[in-house]
């Protein structure tokens, strides 16, 4: 390819570097500013005069955070929800995307099931109906109760029928001449050239499963059973000067709600921001795929 070296152009790649250097800036200074008011004392905070750096550095907040056992209970039950629930989709989106991927002639009844299918999209049984089906399951205080609820994404279906129906017709049917069945198919032929988007669909089930607070709310009663999400949503300061030392009078004085939720928000995000690279370079691939519609 012949590089434009003209002045129209390379002013062209300048304004565009700007331009993307701006957007990346408006993605990373919330987080940062997030950051700075967590590292902020309780003053500085609620007057509002923390800018990109912390005024009245602390780690106050994440030490009250951090010192509290519950906290990692609900780390590590949240870790059993991304795991357990990111399986379970990854599983049954494999298991329903194949087969609707195919024509009417392959699977009678497709075109019906795939209405069913977006009708889910639509619509649901309500809020009270989906808790008494939970409670009459003996779900309630259970991990399973998070993972079971949600363990049909219809979108991310979708996504794995349309990448599956722009594979190439030709390498079904080799399998098939050379006897292969349609298990074998799957696993052996489909998933491998699946990639991108099992990656993409992954990645949306562990953010799904790590951010989602509401289940939990409704669907635990104690905080035992809370994920990480819930817990810290249900988080405030709390001072009750009758039942303290002066030591915590003093360390719960440098606190308040705004440093507080701020640090809640910066450690629930750290999760993701980790796995987030790994699975980034399938994103744009997979979701590209998925999208077209043969």
């Amino acid at each position: 390819m012949v590089k434009d070296n003209t002045a129209g152009s390379k002013l062209f790649d300048v304004f565009l570097i700007i331009f993307l250097v701006g957007i990346a800036l408006l993605c990373i200074l919330p987080i940062w500013y997030t950051l700075a008011v967590s590292l902020s004392d309780n003053a500085a905070a609620s007057s509002g005069r923390v800018g990109l750096w912390p005024v009245g550095f602390n780690l106050s907040s994440y030490k009250e955070i951090m010192g509290d056992s519950k906290f990692f209970n609900s780390f590590w039950i949240s870790i059993q929800r991304v795991v357990l629930g990111a399986g379970l989709n990854f599983v049954i989106i494999l298991l329903m995307a194949y087969p609707l991927s195919k024509g009417n002639k392959e699977l009678p009844f497709r075109n019906v099931l795939m209405w069913i299918l977006v009708f889910t999209m639509l619509f649901n049984g309500g809020l009270i109906p989906w808790y008494m089906t939970v409670k009459s399951l003996g779900l309630i205080n259970n991990i399973w109760a998070l993972v079971l609820g949600s363990s049909v994404p219809v979108f991310s279906v979708i996504l794995v029928i349309n990448f599956f129906r722009n594979l190439p017709k030709e390498l079904e049917e080799a399998a098939l001449v050379d006897g292969a069945g349609p298990w074998r198919m799957m696993i052996q032929i489909f998933v491998p050239l699946a990639g991108p988007v099992i990656a993409t669909v992954t990645l949306f089930s562990i953010v799904y499963h790590w951010n989602e607070f509401f289940n939990g709310l409704v669907l635990m009663s104690t905080a035992d059973h809370y994920p990480l999400q819930t817990y810290i949503q249900q988080m405030v300061v709390v001072i009750d000067a009758n039942t303290m030392t002066a030591e915590q009078i003093q360390r719960m004085s440098e606190l308040s709600n705004r440093t507080l939720n701020s640090a809640k928000i910066f450690i629930a995000m750290i999760p993701v921001l980790v796995v987030y690279p790994f699975l980034q370079r399938f994103f744009i691939t997979g979701i590209t795929l998925g999208s077209v519609k043969e």
